[in-house]
């Protein structure tokens, strides 16, 4: 069951009713989500860790049947299927228990969402096809934390390219959470984002959070290069700036725009909050301000999100098609585009 502090409150039932409600199709698909267990992290004081306070306090063991309660409660009427892979908790983390759960958890959807294997710049080339085989997940999440520089790291410090080869053969999906503090408007990523997807045009890119723009100049920064890339697409998880939406769909096209909610961080209370290069999550609890003067309650950040995809949109005026796309048509056919299957 859901924690009691997420339960909907009056705000949330209204913000859905009045904002959300005729923005959010009947058919979504959730390019990006994290199905897991918290005990997958082998860290041994993992309780007092980054992590205890969010996921570990509120969604330690993430079913199927969670998520299907989950988004029954913020997305009410609407048929929901998702790309799901497990979420990437620090070295020490189990990656074989975490990839055979998540594809045994993904299996319940009944064939209609898939998932990717969480992966490390360890595993062999041979290893990796192998554990794709055994588990019949469609493609790659690889991580910045696994990177021997988990800030400033290029993208094959996280997946090396002989990983990425394997994606190319197979036709894998690559969720790709970039590096840098500049995220996209690094140079370096943005030479690497162009060198990758031309030399290896069978792997489907998807660069998670907007390319990591959770502003909107990263993504004005590196638009014009990256638009184009007939194998690279985007989702909008957890970015809560109306600009960065807007920067983004008219930068690279919404056509290549998928929605995504980054469970269970959506459900959690509060907003990726913007200012001069940065981005930080605001929380019910992380902060001193005065809110006496308003009502001061925070609603999700899935809502949040939604909120900014949605006024994000309004330069270019979407239309009915185009939000069903976004919300789900792109999604499936990137996703109906992987063939391999389990061995």
């Amino acid at each position: 069951m859901l924690m009691r502090d997420l339960d909907p409150t009056d705000l949330d039932r209204q913000i859905w009713e009045d904002e959300l409600a005729d923005f959010v199709p009947d058919k979504v698909f959730d390019v990006h989500t994290h199905i897991y267990r918290w005990a997958f992290d082998l860290d041994p004081n993992r309780l007092s860790g980054p992590f205890a306070s969010s996921i570990g306090a509120y969604f330690p063991e993430v079913t199927w049947e969670l998520a299907d309660e989950v988004d029954a409660t913020l997305f009410p009427g609407r048929q929901i299927e998702r790309l799901s892979f497990p979420f990437p908790f620090p070295n020490p983390c189990d990656f074989e228990g975490s990839n055979t759960y998540v594809a045994a958890e993904v299996a319940k959807g009944g064939g209609s969402s898939r998932g990717l294997m969480l992966v490390h710049p360890g595993m062999s080339a041979a290893e990796v096809e192998a554990e794709i085989r055994r588990t019949g997940l469609i493609g790659l999440k690889p991580y910045r934390f696994y990177a021997a520089d988990p800030v400033q790291c290029r993208i094959t410090d996280m997946l090396p390219e002989e990983q990425i080869a394997v994606a190319d053969r197979l036709g894998l999906i690559i969720m790709m959470h970039l590096g840098k503090r500049d995220a996209i408007a690094d140079p370096e990523n943005i030479d690497d984002m162009v060198r990758l997807s031309e030399k290896y045009p069978g792997a489907k890119w998807v660069l998670a959070h907007c390319a990591r723009s959770y502003s909107a100049w990263a993504i004005e920064k590196a638009a014009a290069r990256l638009r184009g890339l007939s194998n690279v697409w985007y989702d909008t998880s957890t970015v809560c700036d109306s600009d960065a939406l807007d920067a983004l769909y008219t930068g690279v096209g919404v056509e290549r725009v998928m929605y995504g909610s980054d469970d269970m961080i959506g459900p959690m209370r509060g907003k990726y909050i913007t200012y001069g290069r940065a981005w930080a999550y605001l929380s019910p609890t992380n902060h001193s301000m005065g809110l006496s003067h308003c009502d001061g309650r925070m609603t999700y950040i899935r809502y949040e999100q939604l909120r900014a995809m949605k006024r994000g949109a309004r330069q270019i005026g979407l239309s009915t098609a185009q939000r069903e796309a976004l919300f789900y048509g792109t999604a499936r056919a990137l996703v109906d585009s992987v063939t391999i299957r389990k061995l």
